[in-house]
């Protein structure tokens, strides 16, 4: 049932980064951290990423912004995002859950409201951008504060995207060779076999709906959505601390 579920999950969550290039694994985790453990999940839901990811990324490869990514995104992001998966063994399950709750209704409600973030000094950039390493190292979800601190970059629909799209095959091929390396993969391979048609799918929908649909009516139904799990997940971990 808990897989079933996580496949809605996945194909829900893959369409919306199809659409838009990120939010495939903040949105399938947080919905997926009401019926299952936080970790559990992303150790499917990170090597699920790389399906899609690999071939949107050759498909929009011509869109790719190489020196944004290589000179300005992809030296803090890794840096955080090793800093975040040695963390992750040392913090207790309950905390993880607490804090990934509490960063999705910050990014959700910030969404929603439409507070546009300040502009922000190159140094303070590189130190958010850090941080969305840290947070993807932890719960493989680091689009929130990336797209944050990238929000005044200055790349337009097709190049924030291909290029997001590009940052997260990178950093989830790094973190599913660690998990291969670890161990922590043994065991989930018939499950990510029952759950890659879920990729496809989603990927077929969002790319579709990224040219039929106006994409800032169904992002707000989306981070409304996000909110309200958010605020549940937030209350769930609080009631089992």
């Amino acid at each position: 049932m808990a897989l079933f579920a996580l496949g809605a999950a996945v194909i829900f969550a893959f369409a919306i980064e199809a659409m838009t290039g990120f939010g495939s694994i903040v949105i399938a985790l947080t919905i997926a951290a009401l019926f299952m453990d936080v970790q559990q999940a992303m150790m499917l839901l990170v090597p699920l990423n790389l399906l899609m990811t690999s071939v949107l990324a050759y498909k929009l490869r011509e869109h790719i912004q190489v020196k944004v990514l290589v000179k300005q995104i992809l030296p803090p992001m890794l840096f955080g995002t090793l800093v975040g998966a040695v963390l992750t063994p040392f913090i207790p399950a309950v905390i993880t859950k607490l804090l990934f709750a509490l960063l999705i209704i910050w990014f959700a409600a910030r969404a929603v409201w439409q507070v546009s973030p300040p502009v922000m000094k190159k140094a303070a950039q590189q130190s958010v951008i850090g941080g969305a390493g840290i947070t993807h190292g932890l719960f493989a979800s680091g689009g929130p504060l990336l797209v944050y601190a990238m929000a005044r970059s200055g790349l337009d629909k097709a190049q924030f995207r291909a290029t997001l799209l590009t940052i997260w095959l990178i950093l989830n091929s790094l973190l599913t060779a660690w998990f291969l390396y670890s161990g922590q993969l043994e065991g989930q391979i018939n499950d990510l076999l029952l759950l890659a048609p879920c990729v496809l799918i989603g990927a077929l929908i969002g790319n579709y709906l990224h040219h039929k649909v106006d994409q800032a009516v169904f992002l707000k139904l989306v981070f409304i959505t996000l909110l309200l799990l958010g605020v549940l997940l937030c209350l769930s971990a609080l009631w089992q601390w």
